[in-house]
């Protein structure tokens, strides 16, 4: 095989795997999304089998509409779930930003020799299973846990709130928000911070100035892998959250399972991608534009 039949190989084979296990599930995704409920199995109609010629595939096609949608934009309920996911996932992702960029500066400022310790040390929660790490946040937090016996005086009324969750993704994401940030800021060239000092700059706007625009990489890298999940997280809404924490993952879980509503669980799951793809194609797109100008 010539180099180039090489070189040409190695590029498709992760676009095979993409279109495999991303195109494939997301293109029964969306046509479940368009077809109808049924009390049959699959609870869905119309169902395409292989033994069906075109013609029967084209009269099942005219079969299909948008009428799902049309439920989540006239029901209140899923409008409730998609705004206040992504407004626990901003809020969470602030914090995090908040807590993570310290630690990941210090850590990137500390001795050589410690850095892979410190490292080791923010990856260790993941050895631990994620369910259980949640579930050990129930026993912190309600009324007769281990937060309210540290306290003195009236118990906290945490467990089974909106907080609570918040807690929860803050607690189980700050790993995604703090390597990313690392590997940025260990990157950065310190002589530029000397030369901002040589120049009479301060310590916080050289910080300013200079750290915070080149860990600008890690930060959307961080921001986009704590949002993202948290905003169709499931596990935590439903083990910290009550009855009162919409969340549109805990939504979906409902529709898919509970009610057997496959065709409005699939157009929760298409619409909650649009929302959740569109940012991360847009700055793409920025950074497309700023390279091309860069060059």
């Amino acid at each position: 095989m010539s180099e180039r039949a090489t070189r040409r190989t190695i590029i498709l084979v992760p676009y095979l795997w993409l279109a495999l296990f991303f195109l494939v599930p997301f293109a029964i995704v969306a046509k479940m999304s368009l077809s109808q409920v049924a009390t049959a199995i699959p609870p869905y109609t119309p169902v395409f089998g292989l033994e069906d010629g075109p013609a029967v595939w084209l009269a099942k096609a005219r079969e299909l509409s948008l009428d799902n949608y049309a439920v989540l934009a006239g029901d209140r309920l899923y409008i409730d779930a998609f705004l206040s996911s992504l407004r626990i996932a901003l809020i969470g992702t602030a914090i995090l930003l908040l807590i993570g960029y310290p630690m990941a500066h210090a850590m990137a400022r500390a001795p050589e020799r410690w850095r892979a310790v410190l490292v080791m040390a923010v990856i260790l929660p993941f050895w631990t299973s994620f369910l259980i790490r949640v579930y050990a946040w129930i026993g912190i937090l309600k009324p007769e846990g281990l937060l309210n016996e540290l306290l003195i005086g009236a118990p906290l009324a945490i467990a089974n709130t909106e907080t609570a969750v918040i807690i929860g993704v803050v607690y189980s994401y700050l790993p995604f928000m703090v390597l990313p940030l690392y590997a940025a800021l260990e990157r950065m060239d310190r002589t530029l911070l000397e030369a901002a000092a040589d120049l009479g700059c301060p310590p916080w706007l050289a910080f300013w100035r200079i750290t915070v625009p080149l860990s600008l990489p890690g930060i959307v890298a961080g921001c986009f892998l704590c949002f993202i999940p948290i905003t169709g997280e499931v596990v935590i809404p439903d083990l910290l959250g009550g009855s009162d924490t919409l969340m549109i993952g805990k939504t979906l879980w409902t529709e898919f399972f509970s009610n057997r509503d496959w065709p409005v669980a699939s157009a929760v799951a298409v619409v909650l991608l649009v929302i959740l793809v569109g940012p991360i194609m847009v700055y793409q797109r920025h950074q497309g534009r700023q390279l091309e100008a860069g060059r």
